[in-house]
Formats: C-alpha cells, structure tokens, sequence
C-alpha cells in the first residue's frame, strides 16, 4: 500500500475531528473522500500533508512513517480550494515557483512548464495572469503547479467548489483523465457524492471523525454498510412504517429502512398490462414532478409514505395529483449491526416488471 493510515486520532479542544481512523490505498490510485461538513476529511487530508499533526497514530507514504516529516519534505503537491495563485505572477511563473524555490537550473524550469502547460491544455496562454483567466483554467494552473516539482501523492481540497456547476462537471472528467495518464497516487476532498462516483476509484465515506466504508463507487453504492452510508449516498426516503408496503413486512431490531428511486416502480392505473401484478402494488397518489433531464421524479404519497421515483420521458405522462399505482422492489434496512437489503416478499421467483 503507498498511504497508510494507522489509528489517527485527532483532537481540536473537546472536538474529535479524527476518531481512530484506518484506512489504505494503492499506489496510482485517485481516492475520494467523501462526507458532509464537518465529518473529518478535510483534517484527514492535512494530516497526510504534514499540515496538521495527529494525537496519535501512525501515517505511512510509500512505507516510511511520515509524523515527524515537514510537509516540504514529505514529496506531496497540494490543490487549494481557492487556487492559491499568485495574482501578479503568470500562468508561467506560478507554475514554475516551486522549481524556483528548489532552485532548478532555469532551462530545466522552463522544461518541465511548458511540458505541464501543454499537458493541462493551457499552450498559448503563459503570458496571462489569473484575473485573465476562467475558474476551471484558473485550476488547471493549479493543478500544473502542484505537479512541477513530481510529486509522488497528490492532494486535492475541494478542487471544485469555486467553479460553476457546468465547468465543474467537464473539469472533473479532465482531472481524473490527468491523474491516470501521470500515473500519480490522488487524494481529494469533496461533499458532493456525485463528484466522488464520477472521478474516483475508491472511495472513502467520512462521518463525525470515523471512516464508515471504503471501497469502489459500485460497492459504496449497492451495498452500504452503515445506516450513514446507505442515507448519505443516492437519493434515498428515510421510513420507520415501512410494513405498510405490499410485500414487506416489520422485523424485529430494525430500527428503518430506506427507498431509494430506483427500486419503485409507478404505473398508470388505466395501463391493462399490470393486471397481474396489481395484488403486488399498493395506490398512491402523485404530489409533485420534478424534471430532471432525460426523466422526471414523482414525488409520491404511499399509505402516508413519501416515496421518490423516476420515470422516463418516453413513457406515457403523470400528472400532480393522478392516481397511480406503486410497487416498491426492495428496501435498505437497518440495525444496530448495519444495512442488508430487503426484497418485496411477493415478488419472489417472478420476473421482473418495467411498464
């Protein structure tokens, strides 16, 4: 494993920002950790920078314990939030600061620039200072020059949160494409688990200090292990009754469930089609549309219920206030022990239905 991270503990005052946090990641690996304000990844991260020091416990890069390693030596570039640049240095010369720093023969600098400029996309624009520049070229600078000196890890803060929503999401698929070409092991920092499922490889779920699941976006997505993790990730419907649905029932120590869009199915009362699958489904009736593209969500009122569910545009319309008829597939539930998934009872060895 190249960083490793053995028992951290990390105390601000009474606040436990970092409580015995495990974790490990492969060389050449882009991680994401991924939680809500607050939960402890942005202090995880400057621990393994070297800017922060943990209470106790032991962080490894590339196998060699790094607690008492200034940040300057510990071989890391770092992607600010806010950039970080230098307002009157050029897009040349805040990529080649740091080489400057460490004294690089200056034919050596411009070397390694115009590579990382050409690399990033910004050729043509070395002369520019950052007021001349958009948010998402503003951080490919930043990302050059975190990059300048060859860094073996990478740390990113937030690389995305000062730039509008649609440059964020085609700057995002640009990083991860740059992270895997250099081949540099990544680490960054997001809220937005969006963001998380669409760049990383592995993903790291922070909360109140704690690591509650790490694995692949597949894995953190289909199969939570953590009552946090399963409402934290997708676009789940929290629900305590959920025996009222056809085809579950209560069960004994479970403290919820959750519903997530995916697993309901909503079908027009006068389609003949669902005939056989009527016992299965129970009325609800449509309280809200939301158009989200190439589907709309329905909000819906199940037996004193709020469900989510999408359908297609190309599926005959809904509308507020109709009555439909609903059939929820299978439930996240939860104990005390963590989350297994519940399937709908009556729909047992019997094909699945999509009308």
């Amino acid at each position: 494993m190249y960083v490793e991270l053995k028992n951290i503990n990390k105390y601000f005052g009474d606040f436990k920002a970092a409580d015995d946090v495990n974790f490990s990641i492969e060389k050449g690996k882009l991680v994401a950790l991924l939680g809500p304000s607050g939960s402890g990844k942005t202090t995880i991260l400057r621990m393994i920078a070297g800017l922060e020091k943990p209470d106790s416990g032991e962080i490894y890069i590339d196998g060699k314990l790094v607690n008492n390693i200034s940040a300057s030596e510990r071989g890391i570039g770092f992607v600010f939030q806010s950039y970080a640049l230098f307002r009157y240095m050029t897009v040349f010369e805040n990529i080649a600061f740091g080489l400057e720093v460490k004294k690089i023969p200056k034919s050596k600098i411009k070397e390694r620039v115009n590579e990382l400029i050409e690399l990033v996309g910004l050729k043509g624009m070395e002369k520019r200072y950052p007021n001349q520049l958009s948010g998402g070229q503003r951080q490919r600078v930043a990302f050059a020059r975190a990059l300048a000196p060859e860094p073996t890890l990478l740390l990113l803060d937030e690389p995305f949160a000062a730039i509008d929503a649609k440059v964020r999401a085609e700057l995002r698929t640009w990083l991860a494409d740059m992270i895997h070409k250099v081949g540099i092991t990544s680490i960054f920092v997001t809220h937005d688990q969006d963001e998380a499922v669409d760049v990383a490889d592995n993903i790291i779920v922070t909360n109140k200090g704690r690591i509650e699941q790490h694995g692949t976006p597949q894995e953190i997505y289909k199969d939570p292990k953590t009552p946090f993790v399963a409402e934290f990730i997708g676009n789940s419907s929290k629900h305590e009754n959920y025996g009222v649905l056809k085809g579950f029932s209560m069960e004994e120590k479970i403290n919820g469930a959750l519903i997530r869009p995916e697993f309901v199915e909503v079908f027009k009362s006068d389609n003949a089609s669902i005939e056989p699958y009527l016992k299965y489904a129970d009325d609800g009736v449509v309280e809200d549309i939301t158009f989200r593209g190439n589907a709309v969500e329905l909000l819906l009122d199940v037996k004193g219920l709020k469900l989510t569910a999408l359908r297609s545009l190309e599926r005959r319309k809904i509308d507020v206030g109709e009555r439909v008829k609903v059939l929820v597939y299978r439930l996240y539930a939860f104990d005390n022990d963590g989350v297994k998934i519940i399937e709908n009872s009556e729909l047992a060895g019997k094909e699945t239905v999509k009308l």
